[in-house]
């Protein structure tokens, strides 16, 4: 048992929380108009229905796959309202900051403190990441609780449980997951390697029998797919609902997948990610801390190749090809590009690597200066298309706000009709209505009642498109018969109800 009284045992949890609270912080200050992508208003919009006990209303077009991880946590933080929405914010600020902090440490165990230090710039400066984890994305808290699994079970190998219940959780939120869970537990069971000292194992023998322990572990390592197989059977009563729903989105939308576009997208998806100079530097840090670091960089390696291996059969297999699947493996591939700068410092200097290490990190060192103008501006479009998307959700908001959608209570004056899909869940959750009450008429027909939200300018419709790939764009005239009722810089509302009522109090345009 820690002694919990020591100030050191202390330190060793409190210093891991101020960077993590520091870096989320500064994030903050840095990109203050961070809001959650259409993917997880959903999630929170089911979570609300799960609390209120009834069935996720999965029936809109284009609707994303649920994650069972951020429905329920969505349903835990449903009383607070829009309160939630400033909740998932949080999560998403500390994710990014626990990512920094999980890079860097596994960057300084595996090698040293120089090497997790840049590792950690190089990955908190990419601009995917921050784009995805500034929206919310679930693949932020997924990304940093395997890499937590991985620092665990590089301060203390083979741990077991631990590691596989954060697989587990990771589980509930992306599928690759699975295939890592798997692959721990056949390593932990299966004799590759001796017991640490003082540890006995559980293990498969060929004639000894099973560990009961074994069942525990295989239990753990199952309970990511099994449980959510269930959650889908329960909520859809389709044990793969998710599978067949996100591979029949992924053809609307006209993604790149399948086993020919792996090879082909596939590495430009991580190029995304860690760009030239992390690509480059990633591929001779692997390549020197196997000459040279075999044991120290071995899990590290591994990972990276089990990262983009499950990304590899999730493409192969239907799902689509896009740069934020490629994110975890590009934070442990961002350890190498930083060890190919720093690395040649742990050789001695006889060393017959020694030099061409040197060599090499000063090529990545100019590749990372002649690069720094893209970056930058990479950073910069970032934080504007942050701020334009942000402005265009604040000014839909600020309609549902003023009362524009009442009345809402009358049947005839439903379903709203939106520009596009990105609309659906936004106008769901915050007027407390089913997504399937909201309607994308860049996918259908126009229904002749209801309320007709249109765009008020072209700056409206360029950032707020949910993909490139999504069917139709929003138009901006409103069927015969619909009357203006309120409007602002960025939206124009038009309503035609059954009967008639008089229009809404009009907050400033």
């Amino acid at each position: 048992m820690p002694d919990t009284g020591n100030p050191l045992a202390k330190a060793a949890w409190v210093i891991p929380a101020a960077v993590v609270a520091g870096v989320a912080l500064l994030l903050f200050l840095v990109f203050p108009t961070g809001f959650p992508n259409y993917d997880t208003i959903y999630y929170l919009l089911w979570g609300k229905e799960l609390a209120e006990g009834m069935s996720p209303d999965y029936g809109a077009p284009l609707a994303p796959t649920p994650h069972p991880l951020y429905d329920l946590f969505g349903a835990v933080i449903a009383p607070l309202d829009d309160g939630a929405i400033t909740v998932a914010m949080i999560v998403a600020y500390l994710s990014l900051g626990a990512i920094a902090w999980l890079v860097y440490r596994l960057g300084s165990l595996w090698f040293d403190r120089p090497t997790g230090v840049i590792a950690a710039v190089i990955i908190m400066t990419s601009a995917p990441i921050l784009s995805n984890g500034l929206r919310a994305y679930i693949d932020i808290p997924y990304i940093a609780l395997c890499l937590a699994a991985l620092l665990i079970e590089t301060r203390r190998p083979k741990a077991g449980w631990p590691v596989l219940l954060l697989l587990a959780l990771a589980g509930l939120l992306r599928p690759e997951a699975w295939l890592f869970a798997g692959f721990y537990f056949l390593y932990l069971v299966l004799d590759f390697g001796p017991a640490p000292e003082g540890r006995r194992l559980p293990t498969v023998r060929l004639h000894g029998g099973i560990d009961r322990r074994v069942v525990a572990l295989a239990l753990l390592a199952a309970a990511g797919p099994v449980i959510w197989v269930l959650f889908d059977l329960i909520t859809t009563g389709n044990p793969l609902y998710s599978f067949t729903g996100t591979r029949e989105t992924v053809e609307t939308l006209e993604r790149d997948t399948g086993p020919v576009d792996v090879f082909l997208y596939g590495p430009r998806r991580l190029g995304e990610v860690l760009q030239w100079p992390g690509m480059i530097g990633g591929l001779l840090g692997v390549v020197f801390a196997f000459s040279r670091f075999r044991s120290r960089a071995a899990l590290g390696i591994v990972a990276a190749v089990l990262a983009l291996a499950a990304f590899a059969l999730m493409g192969a297999a239907g799902l689509a090809i896009i740069p934020r699947y490629t994110m975890l493996a590009a934070s442990i591939l961002a350890i190498f590009a930083a060890l190919s700068i720093t690395g040649w410092r742990l050789l001695e200097p006889g060393d017959r690597w020694r030099r061409p290490w040197q060599a090499g990190a000063v090529l990545v060192v100019i590749l990372y200066i002649v690069w720094l103008p893209n970056q930058i501006d990479l950073l910069s479009k970032v934080s504007r298309d942050l701020e334009n998307q942000g402005l265009v959700e604040r000014d839909l908001e600020a309609l549902v706000d003023e009362g524009a959608f009442e009345p809402l209570a009358e049947a005839d004056c439903l379903p709203i009709s939106a520009p596009n899909h990105r609309a659906v869940p936004r106008l769901a959750f915050w007027l407390d209505i089913r997504p399937s009450d909201v309607v994308s008429i860049a996918a259908q027909d126009q229904p002749d009642q209801g309320y007709f939200l249109a765009p008020a300018r072209d700056f409206t419709i360029n950032n707020f498109i949910l993909d490139p790939g999504e069917p139709g764009r929003g138009t901006k005239q409103p069927p015969p018969g619909f009357t203006e009722i309120a409007g602002n810089r960025s939206w124009t509302l038009y309503r035609r109800c059954g009967r008639v009522v008089g229009p809404p109090t009009l907050g400033p345009g």
